[in-house]
């Protein structure tokens, strides 16, 4: 059997694309830069270039395969990223139409939910309604919030010991380690057709920014504090990161559905096994080889 991934060149794609090739599995990765594939080509995976809005061309690399894995590559942030990755999720399932595949597993967000211009949230639940409606059968697996994205203030907290937060120090919710995510996805490409519910992906254990924090200061041996950036002033902070000003309302919007659901218990919950002290201390690690 040979499976399609989709987003290769990121974390949890890659993940996927190395879990199935461990089992054996033939896969071929899309990707629109071949050069970011090269580890995994070198695993034994097959390389198609193809971007995802190119309708006919993924097409065409779909028409190869019986499975595939989907994911929504999240837009530039100075774009409005509402409205650029809700064409990229039309174009991906119009790709699949006529393409003969068997099943797909798609990668959502925990707290997926209707509406406009609230990131993730509302983009990846539009993605989960339009996959139902088309004909293969398609799998949803909704991810907790990524360990990763907190290493992108690595440098901050290297040099000044603060650790940017949109959330109060010690406010609990789901992480997870992308590989994880990518490992619980390549399962379900293995399970059989009708295996479709949506369940939800998360680590061990619900963790805090506190918890980040803590990790970093053992991974680095420094003092490290969260600096929580109050709610008055995400905006202007999202803009001052790059954010187009529409961008920045819609990941203020997911922040604070965040902030004020507070992550209910999730039913049909798979857990991954990385925790995340184990995350970090690896990451920091690697940073430190590089």
């Amino acid at each position: 059997m040979l499976h399609i991934v989709l987003g290769a060149s990121g974390h949890v794609g890659a993940a996927v694309a190395r879990t199935l090739l461990k089992h054996g599995e033939a896969v071929t990765v899309v990707t629109r830069d071949a050069a970011r594939c090269i580890d995994l080509k070198k695993a034994g995976a097959e390389i198609a270039v193809a971007d995802v809005r190119d309708i006919p061309g993924l097409r065409n690399v779909l028409l190869t395969g019986q499975r595939a894995f989907l994911l929504n590559p999240p837009a530039a942030p100075s774009s409005d990223t509402d409205v650029e990755e809700r064409a990229t999720v039309a174009a991906i399932v119009e790709a699949l139409e006529g393409s003969g595949l068997e099943k797909v597993v798609a990668a959502s967000a925990i707290g997926a939910r209707p509406g406009q211009r609230c990131g993730d949230l509302t983009v990846l639940h539009e993605f989960e309604e339009k996959l139902k409606a088309q004909l293969i059968p398609a799998a949803i697996n909704r991810g907790a919030y990524y360990m990763s994205n907190w290493m992108s203030s690595l440098d901050t907290v290297k040099n000044e010991g603060k650790l940017p937060s949109f959330f109060a120090a010690e406010m609990m919710l789901p992480m997870v380690d992308p590989a994880d995510l990518g490992e619980a996805a390549a399962r379900r490409m293995l399970e059989p057709v009708d295996s479709t519910e949506i369940r939800h992906v998360e680590g061990p254990q619900r963790y805090s920014a506190g918890d980040v924090a803590r990790a970093l200061a053992a991974a680095l041996h420094r003092d490290v504090q969260v600096a929580t950036v109050p709610r008055e002033k995400w905006l202007e902070t999202f803009i001052g990161l790059g954010f187009s000003e529409a961008a920045a309302h819609s990941y203020a919007c997911m922040t604070a559905s965040v902030v004020d659901e507070q992550s209910p218990t999730l039913e049909n919950l798979e857990r991954g096994r990385t925790t995340l002290s184990e995350y970090v201390a690896a990451h920091v690690q690697a940073t430190d080889n590089t």
